[in-house]
């Protein structure tokens, strides 16, 4: 976890702090957590063949996870998939298999296959261990603050798990007595074309309209969230709240946490970003308050959404006046009259 100083000044927030999943795990995200807690039960139960539904970070860590363990692996995902997780889940020699439907026909699918063959998914017959994996999340926030609770933590959302996780590992936390009782308030994160629990907060309600999702941030892209309801319920008891951003807003999120704290994440952080900036800029959450925003996939995964967003540009001859010229063209002029600025950086 890293303080996000650069961050935090720009959208107005003094105690801001980044989890960051997006890198030091095999795959590049968080869900290495949750899929090591499930294929150990997995290997417990006797599975020979696991598997999953996903829209790509749990792809890649099960198959990665599968093939350290000795594990075959069946994995169903979207067809639309971002091609370098598609890459990211063949390389590890996984089965994958690409479903012309959106993640909540996957997995159904996923369902009927669970119930026919003895195999192990980790979203569906693995889910309260895949789930409780997510707890570990919560518990190295606590401990990276020093063994305190912030005091507001944003999540990205797609089932509505991990949010809830936190929670749950918060609590578990203030009962052994390893962290002093206090109030968290928990904020969720959705992109605008797939945001069905964002809009049961906004409602008021518990009750989830599903959606057919239509964003680019494909890892959030569940239109039918199993823990939905409950997601939304937790929400408004700690009295925090839950926005969805735009895709447009999705890329900027991106390119504002990059530019800002070196690190580059992929859609569901883009989300994640955006979503804090909004939640201070409207009040909801306070500039001197102690705020976690949950970064949960690396960007490398997701360049697809950004590439048309940079020039490479011109290739320059390996002469000083050449170079300067362009670096002139393209700052307009920064280079002008080296010497005044040297005397002036003095």
């Amino acid at each position: 976890m890293v303080r996000a100083k650069n961050l935090g000044k720009r959208v107005g927030s003094q105690n801001l702090f980044v989890k960051n999943y997006a890198v030091c795990f095999p795959t590049l995200s968080f869900k290495d957590r949750v899929v090591a807690v499930a294929l150990a039960n997995a290997r417990a139960f006797g599975f020979d063949v696991v598997g999953c539904s996903s829209t790509g970070n749990l792809a890649n860590s099960v198959a990665a996870q599968s093939a350290r363990l000795g594990l075959k692996a069946c994995i169903l995902v979207p067809a639309d998939l971002e091609p370098a997780k598609i890459l990211n889940t063949l390389i590890y020699g996984a089965r994958l298999v690409r479903i012309d439907g959106n993640y909540d026909h996957v997995n159904r699918l996923c369902s009927l296959i669970a119930d026919q063959y003895n195999w192990g998914f980790v979203n569906v017959n693995l889910r309260p261990y895949y789930a409780e994996g997510s707890k570990s999340v919560g518990y190295e926030i606590a401990e990276q603050l020093g063994w305190r609770l912030p005091d507001n933590v944003v999540v990205p959302m797609a089932g509505g798990s991990l949010i809830r996780k936190i929670k749950k590992a918060f609590d578990e936390l203030v009962y052994l007595g390893l962290v002093a009782e206090k109030h968290v308030r928990f904020f969720g994160a959705q992109a605008t074309g797939c945001s069905p629990i964002a809009q049961a907060v906004k409602n008021n309600t518990d009750t989830i309209t599903p959606q057919r999702p239509n964003t680019i941030a494909r890892s959030l892209a569940i239109g039918n969230p199993a823990d939905g309801p409950f997601a939304s319920r937790m929400i408004r008891e700690t009295g925090g709240w839950a926005e969805d951003v735009s895709d447009v807003e999705v890329v900027s999120g991106i390119q504002e946490l990059a530019e800002t704290e070196g690190i580059f994440t992929e859609t569901a952080g883009g989300v994640t970003t955006a979503v804090t900036a909004r939640l201070i800029a409207q009040g909801r959450i306070g500039a001197d308050e102690t705020t976690v925003l949950c970064i949960t996939g690396n960007g490398l995964k997701t360049t697809d959404c950004i590439s048309n967003r940079f020039e490479m540009g011109r290739a320059v001859r390996p002469r000083l006046a050449d170079f300067e010229d362009y670096i002139n063209e393209l700052d307009g002029n920064a280079l002008a009259e080296p010497e005044l600025a040297l005397a002036e950086g003095d």
